[in-house]
Order: structure tokens, then C-alpha cells, then sequence
């Protein structure tokens, strides 16, 4: 499975775009649509939106892995779309310790759902900006489920 045109959208929408390198809320230095430098990445100059495109594909394609690795349950293209959102902003590391991973894994669609509304701290604050992910992050959740709330097959 890979992201949607929404699920990447949400991402940029989320991020933004910033052509220098800057400290986002979390205290991570970052440049692009949200790409976290490593020790080894310099970006002394500027970044154009096709290169900060190209290093977003390449987050994206990580969580997609993250995903497709820990979730043992079906998913709808919408749940997938909510889970890349999800640990790219987040790390895979949060999803594989979450509970929203364990009440999925476990087939209660539902309640995993209703876990994304619990990650909207940042620095022991709640964040506007992360609860409004988040509830785009819940709409993508539930866009395209079936009775019950499970995921289609």
C-alpha cells in the first residue's frame, strides 16, 4: 500500500513548507515539508520545493515500511493514509509503543481510531497544531470504513 494524494496533502498541509532549516515545536531542527535533519545533513543555503519534495518522498516512503511492518491488521487506504501521517510526524518508534498500535493489532478499529486524538502534546503542552493533524489524521480514519468500523477486506 502507499499514501494517497490526500494522505500526502495532509502531510504538506501539516508541515508547510520552509526553504531554511528551522526548530520545530518538538525542538527538532528541520527544512522542507517537515524532513528532521540528521547530524550528517547540512543545509547552509536554501532548499527549492523540489528538493524538499525529493526528501519528502523519502520520509514517506519510511513510514510507509513503518506501517507496512508493524500493523498486523487490514487497512483501509485511509487508516494507511492516518498511520504514514501519523509516523512521519511522529516517529515509528510512538506507533510501535502506542496503544493505538496494540487496540489495532488487536481488530478494535474503533478504538485505535479514537487513540490519534491522545497526540496533540508537544513538550508536555497541548498544540493546536497537533490536535487539528490529528483530527484530519481521525477524518481519514473513518473516511472509507465499512459496518462496524473494521476495516475493508
Amino acid at each position: 500500500m502507499q499514501l494517497s494524494t490526500a494522505g500526502l496533502d495532509l502531510i504538506k498541509k501539516s508541515e508547510g513548507f520552509r526553504s531554511r532549516a528551522y526548530v520545530d515545536v518538538a525542538g527538532v531542527e528541520t527544512i522542507g515539508f517537515g524532513h528532521k535533519l540528521t547530524p550528517r545533513e547540512a543545509f547552509p543555503d536554501a532548499i527549492d520545493e523540489a528538493q524538499a519534495g525529493a526528501l519528502l518522498a523519502a520520509d514517506v516512503r519510511q513510514a510507509e515500511k513503518a506501517v507496512a511492518r508493524l500493523v498486523r491488521m487490514p487497512l483501509t487506504q485511509g487508516q494507511f493514509d492516518a498511520l504514514v501521517d501519523f509516523c512521519f510526524n511522529l516517529g515509528a518508534g510512538r506507533l510501535a509503543g502506542s496503544t493505538l498500535l496494540r487496540e489495532l493489532n488487536a481488530g478494535r478499529y474503533e478504538a485505535a481510531g479514537e487513540q490519534l486524538s491522545y497526540w496533540i502534546y508537544a513538550g508536555g503542552v497541548a498544540n493546536p497544531g497537533l490536535k487539528t493533524r490529528r483530527e484530519a489524521e481521525f477524518q481519514l480514519w473513518t473516511k472509507d470504513q465499512g459496518e462496524g468500523g473494521s476495516a475493508a477486506a
